[in-house]
């Protein structure tokens, strides 16, 4: 009886010893399961992460009726395209407003100085839109495309260079009206308002545009402009 009972105890112990081992497998398997569903699901957040944040630096302007009927006028004059004034390349997400001058007194929004770039090779520069000495307003480079005009923010800004009559720098009143009109719908169409729009100063410490570099004052004064003019055309949206 005794060897029956020490065969028998051997054998529920190996089977007990099996079982565990059975266990222990088991929670192994259903522990690498586990840390491989954790890894996945961190992965496809990082994953959605990036893709948000992708998202959220590419380019896109609002559309209305609205919008396009306080559209100031605008002449669409599109530089060739070219590497040393229009490279086609994409602008991200469009954060701020640069405002330049031209630093050549007299200079009309006509010119064809950026589009001559193409066949000088001198410098690359360019403006989005220029303003003229009548108010004129001239698009050169599309919205969504980089103009070689603001340094390290061409990627995310809209650029804006001003004729001025003099060297003092000061804009005539035609020209000033229409920096304003048009910073202020620029704003409207990406969601901006009159504190993101900036000097070429603000970006590089260029002394452009002069007189509002010099004349903090003047500068205040053009951003309030602009914020009471984006007031009433979102007023009426």
């Amino acid at each position: 009886m005794k060897v029956y009972y020490i065969w028998r105890d051997k054998k529920e112990i190996k089977m007990k010893r099996s079982r565990k081992r059975k266990k222990n497998k088991t929670l192994s398997r259903s522990k690498k399961g586990l840390i491989i569903l954790i890894i996945i699901t961190v992965l496809l957040c990082v994953v959605t992460i990036l893709k948000k944040q992708e998202q959220s630096k590419e380019y896109t302007e609002n559309k209305s009726d609205y919008i396009d009927s306080v559209k100031p006028d605008i002449d669409v004059e599109l530089l060739t395209p070219n590497e040393y004034s229009r490279p086609g390349i994409a602008t991200n997400k469009i954060t701020g407003i640069v405002v330049h001058y031209t630093a050549n007194p007299g200079a009309t929004a006509m010119n064809n100085y950026f589009e001559g770039l193409k066949d000088s090779h001198i410098t690359k520069a360019s403006s989005n839109f220029v303003v003229g000495l009548e108010g004129e307003i001239v698009q050169c480079v599309p919205t969504w495309e980089i103009a070689y005009a603001s340094n390290s923010r061409n990627i995310d800004t809209v650029s804006i260079e001003c004729c001025h009559p003099d060297e003092t720098g000061i804009f005539n009143k035609k020209t000033y009206q229409s920096m304003v009109d048009l910073c202020a719908w620029l704003c409207l169409k990406f969601d901006l308002d009159e504190n993101d729009v900036i000097r070429h100063y603000d970006v590089t410490g260029k002394i452009c545009p002069k007189y509002f570099v010099e004349n903090e004052d003047a500068w205040r004064k053009f951003k309030s402009d602009i914020g009471t003019k984006l007031k009433k055309l979102e007023e009426y949206q």
